[in-house]
């Protein structure tokens, strides 16, 4: 895998003029919020999307997951294959913005999106489907680092974590998009006749959807943020970049299905495939001679905690609707509905999370203090909901939809606090490459999730020890946050040279 080749380059525009070291925005900043918010609303659409048609498969058993021997553990399989594909492009997302422009990045991440969305549609078999999911995850999995390195370069850093959380809210709102959507889209196609066919249906609305915000974004980076971009070299680096990686993954699952490897099985040479990865990237910067910013025990810490946040986001994102369905024995539409108030917490929580974290930083408070609350409350929530579906009574869906919006607002509000000491613990000139490696990292919980819950249920019948396990890597998590010493938030940035 080619990893090496993004080291040494320089920064371009997110180091034009630093908002924090300067005081003032380069560019509209709230309008360069709701551009990135709606990136997030249609990227998190597009791949969350995949939960709901997996669900649906399994129900009325069709599809290539329906007839499935254990089809809650091969549907884990398809997310978690496409959680590596996301998670192997964060660090060389970070690094060719860094050098070819974070706008670029953005929108050559979106556009790949939407076309590899459209493609999920209109491809058949099990395999080509996975194939196409792969692909969608190394497009969107540039869009992380640069978007959060945008906000902080081009916010007053008294507003630069409320930032970080107003943008991300659009994970939640396009997990809600998705969660909602999904199965209403389906029953649309069914009634336009569609038959087995009718999940294609949402790909292909989500896909459009893209397409209009790709207009929008490029628009606004044009007349506000730079002037005219250079779309076809990152493209070009990304694609050679992805090649090589599409290939390992695909080739990983065509050698599962032909030797029959246990699901399991498949997940472990997958996590396999990630650590080695990491390892590559970790010494290619340590050679650079970067690795004291990069790779401190400060920031290892971050790091790893934030492991915990990506298997309970993609645990619940992937599998709440079917856990819900199966739970309170309720239809696919009243469980996706049920499963929103999770996704939904985060319009509320995000925001908070970043106005807080400010408010923090104003009044000299710690931000890891409130890092530390919101992961104990959240965990607490996540053993009751666990505790919930475990007995032998039906829960009612008012009782699941309260805890799931409860835990989620913590749960939301946690990230940006954790993505603002994150980005202050590096200076400017690094941030794409730090938030690259934050998501590089912890990715491996996004794609040992979705799987290893759907082996659990398959192997026991019941979600709870999924949801226990979750709540269980989240109290690590605290421990681990309790290690960090947290930086300045107003820390001197070196001038760009």
């Amino acid at each position: 895998m080619a990893t090496g080749s993004f080291e040494g380059d320089t920064a371009r525009d997110g180091q034009l003029i630093d908002a924090g070291r300067q005081g003032a925005p380069v560019a509209p900043y709230r309008a360069l919020w709701a551009v990135l918010l709606l990136g997030w609303v249609v990227s998190y659409a597009d791949r969350t999307l995949t939960g709901p048609v997996i669900a649906w498969m399994i129900q009325n058993k069709a599809g290539f997951i329906g007839d499935a021997a254990n089809p809650a553990a091969l549907g884990g399989l398809v997310g978690s294959m496409f959680f590596l594909g996301y998670m192997l492009t964060q660090y060389p997302g970070g690094r060719l913005g860094d050098r070819f422009g974070h706008r670029e990045m953005i929108i050559v991440s979106l556009l790949w999106a939407a076309v590899m969305t459209a493609v999920s549609g209109i491809v058949a078999g099990l395999v080509v489907f996975v194939a196409a999911r792969v692909l969608t995850g190394l497009g969107e999995g540039v869009f992380y680092s640069n978007d959060r390195t945008l906000i902080m370069n081009h916010t007053p850093v008294a507003k630069r974590t409320l930032g970080l959380g107003v943008v991300i809210a659009g994970l939640s709102i396009g997990l809600t998009v998705g969660i909602i959507l999904t199965p209403i889209l389906i029953n649309w196609g069914t009634s336009l006749g569609m038959g087995g066919e009718a999940w294609r249906l949402p790909f292909f609305a989500f896909a459009a959807f893209t397409l209009v915000v790709v207009a929008l974004a490029f628009t606004f980076f044009r007349a506000k943020l730079g002037g005219a971009m250079r779309l076809v070299p990152p493209f070009l680096r990304l694609v050679a970049f992805s090649a090589p990686t599409f290939v390992v993954i695909v080739a990983l699952f065509l050698l599962a299905e032909t030797l029959r490897w246990p699901e399991w099985q498949t997940a472990i040479v997958a996590g396999v495939i990630a650590l080695v990865y990491i390892a590559i990237i970790v010494r290619s910067v340590q050679r650079t001679g970067r690795g004291g910013v990069l790779l401190n025990r400060n920031i290892w810490l971050v790091y790893i905690a934030y492991i915990a946040i990506l298997w309970n986001l993609w645990f619940f994102s992937f599998w709440s609707v079917q856990i819900v369905r199966e739970a309170a024995d309720s239809s696919l539409v009243a469980a996706a509905l049920t499963a929103a108030f999770n996704a939904g917490a985060g319009i509320l929580g995000f925001p908070a999370g970043g106005w807080l974290a400010d408010w923090a930083v104003r009044t000299g408070r710690s931000r890891k203090a409130l890092a530390l609350i919101c992961t104990a409350v959240y965990s607490v929530l996540v053993l009751i909901f666990g505790w919930s579906i475990s007995g032998g009574e039906t829960p009612s869906l008012g009782l699941l939809g309260l805890l799931l919006f409860s835990s989620g607002l913590f749960f939301n509000a946690l990230q940006p606090i954790v993505q603002g000491m994150t980005g202050d613990m590096v200076p400017a000139s690094e941030r794409g490459s730090a938030f690259g490696m934050l998501n590089l990292v912890s990715e491996i919980g996004a794609v040992a999730s979705p799987v290893v819950s759907g082996v659990l249920r398959d192997a026991t019948g019941s979600w709870a020890p999924g949801v226990y396990v979750a709540a269980g890597i989240m109290i690590l998590s605290f421990f681990l946050y309790l290690m960090v010493r947290e930086a300045p938030a107003q820390h001197e940035d070196p001038v760009p040279g």
